[in-house]
């Protein structure tokens, strides 16, 4: 396949200007699904906030303590590569997309704000500042499933673009608070526990929506995924991929059935089963976009820095991204399993 797609634009395998882009193409993939995941369960954690009772919030936000700075690096390094990697697709892309990154910028800023400021906010003004944390999230979450809509329908504008976009906001708010609700599952047991498996049955029925939404829509939207979804030869691939999606529901709704009689057992199942549902969904979008950034109008080649700017990336990709690996995974390996209270210090007597 790579030899056939390298001789189709001209170039060998072996050629810098043909696997760079490629290289960099799976590294910006890792980071996107990085951001997605780990940045999501804090996204959500956000969102089921504004519906909590107000004496669990407080909790809920000490929870996510640990990884707030850590969870707010992956998608400024995402938006890094993709301009230096690929510089020309921003008109394409990015400049068609002002009102959902507007949201998005919006919605980071306020969370990143409100968290801090909540931390060194007198006790009763906390409360008001969880509230801008959660609204934040949620501005956050609908930005992220505008964004997915109008990429997927190739960017296209009137009111029925317009009410998919909606639709797929709202669903998205329903896929991260599932993430966050399972997190929180895995973490606390009691009242906040319980109150989860609730948000997270609610949630996993609109993530079912816009799983179903954006593969209905982009398959009869486009052309060239249809008929690459169609094809024999990626029978396999488009069967593999539906069952694996179908799984995970089922598989997470069981878990979920079952955790209702539980809320004192701290399980980690539903949470890896969503997260490997998220994994399966967007391993299927990439592979309906390969090779186009721009459905049908730009492929990663056309989009990519020409070959020297690409060394001069790559290089501090390589330099960079191990150590960023090596700092996220020391921060990140306690974020499974039950959360423990602190031990009080021993004092000598």
């Amino acid at each position: 396949m790579i030899e056939s797609l390298a001789a189709i634009l001209g170039l060998g395998a072996h050629d810098p200007a043909f696997w760079m882009p490629l290289a960099f193409i799976a590294v910006f993939f890792v980071i996107m699904v990085a951001g997605v995941v780990l940045d999501g369960f804090d996204i959500g954690v956000g969102c089921l906030s504004l519906v909590a009772p107000r004496t669990l919030r407080p909790r809920m936000l000490a929870l996510l303590s640990p990884w707030r700075d850590a969870n707010g690096f992956w998608m400024f390094l995402g938006i890094g590569l993709f301009a230096a990697a690929f510089p020309y697709a921003w008109p394409d892309t990015l400049g068609r997309l002002y009102t959902p990154l507007a949201l998005l910028a919006l919605g980071t800023l306020l969370r990143s704000a409100c968290f801090e400021l909540r931390l060194r906010a007198p006790v009763e003004l906390q409360g008001r500042w969880q509230f801008g944390f959660g609204l934040g999230s949620l501005l956050t979450a609908f930005a992220h499933g505008a964004l997915l809509a109008r990429i997927v329908v190739g960017y296209e504008t009137g009111p029925g673009y317009t009410g998919f976009a909606v639709l797929m906001g709202g669903c998205a708010v329903a896929a991260y608070s599932l993430l966050g609700a399972t997190w929180l599952m895995m973490r606390e047991g009691g009242e906040l526990r319980a109150r989860a498996v609730a948000w997270a049955r609610r949630a996993i029925r609109w993530t079912a929506v816009a799983a179903v939404g954006v593969s209905v829509v982009l398959d009869f939207s486009n052309a060239g995924v249809f008929l690459k979804w169609g094809d024999g030869s990626h029978g396999w691939v488009v069967g593999t991929t539906w069952g694996l999606v179908l799984a995970c529901f089922v598989l997470a709704e069981m878990a979920l059935q079952r955790m209702i009689g539980h809320s004192y057992r701290a399980s980690a199942v539903p949470f890896c089963l969503v997260l490997a549902l998220f994994l399966v969904i967007l391993g299927g979008l990439a592979y309906s976009f390969f090779p186009y950034l721009v459905l049908d109008e730009v492929t990663i080649w056309d989009a990519a820095a020409p070959v020297g700017t690409l060394r001069l990336s790559l290089s501090a990709t390589v330099i960079a991204l191990p150590v960023a690996l090596i700092f996220n995974l020391w921060v990140y390996w306690r974020m499974f399993g039950r959360s423990r209270p602190p031990e009080p210090p021993s004092f000598p007597g």
